[in-house]
């Protein structure tokens, strides 16, 4: 069997940006003040939180560093929109 002039073209995919997806909900950067609110709130601090690592593909284009707290807001079919709060830390 002979192939001639057969070429195998390698294609490249285009990169999804994950915070970008349909099903990754919004995540946003608080600002300390709102951080401060939040531990006061739930008398905790920031540790006892659940914890969120800094390279965490959902959080890489916000710029975030060990130690910033995350908002997220997801969609929610029965309660309509709920909060959670993550702890950024380093791996």
């Amino acid at each position: 069997m002979l192939f001639v002039g057969a070429s195998f073209l390698a294609t490249k995919k285009n990169p999804i940006l994950v915070p970008d997806h349909v099903y990754v909900p919004k995540h946003e950067i608080m600002t300390k003040k709102e951080a401060e609110d939040v531990l006061q709130k739930f008398n905790c601090i920031p540790t006892e939180l659940p914890l969120i690592f800094v390279n965490d593909p959902a959080i890489l284009g916000l710029g975030v560093k060990p130690g910033d707290m995350i908002k997220i807001t997801r969609k929610s079919a029965t309660a309509g929109e709920s909060i959670y709060y993550r702890y950024v830390v380093e791996v």
